[in-house]
């Protein structure tokens, strides 16, 4: 915005390049760097850190020895064969299909077991519980058995009210008739 004299405000003056900066203006925002880009240089006289490492070790400094040469091609070579190997596995279909294959064929196998193995214990184990049910029952009836020579009065009601019912529906089937 400018004044009637044709200056520019403070804000504006500041955002012109070769404008001198005002005391107290806000500094412009640093510009982040873009994915892939090396860092800006660091402040101050430091050197920039060394890029990070990755997954491999630098390569040792080239031997003059021949016998060195020869040992590290000899590594080299079993490293090689080592990554080409586990490639191989990798990319051979059938084989991972035929271990896997065995692996669930193995887990079957146990599952069967175990389920046989539940069905050998399960008769003794239904023969158990069948024990415990028959020893509850022959408790209940023991209780009934001493509740009704203790009080006879409910039970004869309880009969009574049984054989009235069953001459009801006696009667009245033969109505029906």
């Amino acid at each position: 915005m400018k004044t009637e004299n044709g200056e520019q405000t403070g804000a504006e003056a500041a955002n012109e390049p070769g404008t001198p900066p005002e005391t107290g203006a806000v500094p412009p925002a640093p510009v982040p760097a873009t994915p892939g880009a090396p860092p800006p240089p660091p402040a101050g006289d430091q050197p920039p850190p060394p890029p990070p490492a990755g997954d491999q070790p630098p390569p040792p400094p080239p031997a003059d020895d021949p016998e060195v040469l020869r040992e590290q091609i000899e590594e080299t070579r079993e490293e090689l064969g080592d990554t080409v190997e586990a490639l191989s596995q990798k990319a051979d279909v059938k084989a991972q299909v035929k271990e896997r294959k065995e692996h669930v064929k193995e887990q079957v196998k146990e599952k069967v077991e175990e389920r046989k193995e539940q069905l050998r214990e399960a008769p003794a184990q239904a023969q158990v519980k069948l024990g415990e049910v028959q020893a509850q029952a022959q408790a209940k009836l023991d209780e009934v058995q001493t509740q009704a020579k203790q009080n006879p009065t409910p039970f004869a009601a309880g009969a009574g009210g049984l054989v009235a019912l069953l001459l009801l529906v006696f009667l009245w089937r033969r109505r029906r008739k």
